[in-house]
């Protein structure tokens, strides 16, 4: 006889009991949002963040790459004042933030006047699987949505990369100062939003292959893979956000497949090609450049974009510089771009660039 599945039972049950409370609640004109990991789909629960180190340390094995990281200080977390996070105007919309002068940014210093603006995208409102609901809102079995800040929260990891971050009201405060914004903005996740950025780079060589110098500082000059967002048109390092549950290590090469080789447009052939250099590239030393607050132009009181810089260098320019570069849906062009003082990037993606040259010995 058939041992019945009682897993499978309960999970149908309460499938039509998650509908009932639905139906209910939208009946008396309630929000609903389904918090629990269980009933979410294409959410593992697999460790996250498997790079979780900040000593120089010989290299690390991966599911797709080696990693150490190096010498290269990061820049520092509490003495940078964040900039573009206090643009003038909120990024994709009409807001005007709340004027912070660089004297007022840490939220040790007073203010009484402080009166910045509330704003959550509506796209983040309409909450797509990649975002939180409003602190608040009603969840499953008529319990409110509120989260689990500076610690893994479920699927979600909530903790920050430059330690504990402070809550007020039960909200999270940004570990760098005032925004002039509170509320989400462009971001899913009320707190950290972690991403990772992939920065691939060979070294610029003539036609018979030797490194050309630059005319200056007489070092070998490198490239990047950049690409131009179409969000705000800026070149930058493709990236993109970590899902709940991915490795880092992961998030790293799906992002550059897709932003920089657009592997999910090119027939199956292509596909396995771009494959196989792809994990030629990743598997090889990489080195850890950057891991911590980004000065991001979305960034509010309450949600901050954090990342992770990883530098996969194409010493012999046979892996992924033999590849043709086409731009993902998410980029507008892509190109192989020399790394030079002069570039002007997205957010601290400049930054990343230079600790990487200054890694390699290279131009900056």
């Amino acid at each position: 006889m058939r041992v019945p599945n009682y897993g499978m039972v309960h999970l149908l049950l309460r499938r039509n009991w998650i509908g009932s409370i639905r139906i209910a609640l939208t009946l008396f004109g309630l929000p609903f949002t389904v918090c629990s990991s269980g009933v979410r789909p294409a959410i593992s629960c697999a460790p996250s963040h498997p790079f979780r180190f900040t000593k120089a340390i010989s290299p690390t094995s991966t599911s797709c790459c080696k990693l150490y990281t190096t010498s290269v200080r990061t820049m520092p977390s509490a003495a940078a004042l964040h900039v573009k996070s206090r643009s003038a105007q909120y990024p994709g919309s009409k807001i005007k933030r709340f004027s912070v002068p660089d004297d007022k940014v840490d939220w040790s210093q007073k203010w009484p006047q402080y009166n910045p603006v509330n704003y959550t995208d509506p796209a983040v409102l309409k909450k797509p699987v990649w975002a939180d609901p409003e602190i608040g809102d009603f969840c499953l079995f008529f319990s409110v949505f509120a989260p689990k800040f500076n610690t893994v929260d479920g699927a979600v990891d909530r903790t920050g990369f430059e330690g504990t971050y402070k809550i007020e009201n039960g909200k999270p405060l940004n570990p760098h100062g005032r925004t002039g914004v509170t509320g989400r903005g462009l971001l899913g996740r009320w707190g950290p939003n972690h991403a990772a950025d992939p920065i691939v780079t060979r070294w610029k060589v003539d036609a018979k292959g030797a490194k050309i110098l630059h005319s200056v500082s007489k070092r070998p000059i490198l490239q990047f893979v950049a690409i131009k967002r179409k969000d705000c048109g800026e070149w930058a390092i493709p990236g993109g956000m970590v899902d709940p549950g991915e490795q880092v290590s992961l998030t790293l090469q799906r992002e550059f497949s897709e932003e920089a080789l657009n592997s999910l447009s090119v027939p199956p052939a292509e596909r396995a090609k771009i494959h196989e250099r792809i994990n030629k590239l990743f598997k090889s030393p990489g080195f850890q450049v950057y891991k911590g607050y980004v000065d991001d132009p979305r960034n509010t009181d309450n949600a901050w974009m954090e990342t992770v810089a990883v530098n996969f260098h194409d010493e012999s320019g046979n892996s992924v510089s033999e590849l043709r570069l086409q731009a993902g849906d998410d980029a507008g062009q892509v190109k192989w771009v020399d790394v030079d003082s002069s570039c002007a990037l997205y957010a601290s993606h400049s930054h990343f660039l230079e600790l990487a040259a200054k890694e390699r010995k290279a131009h900056w």
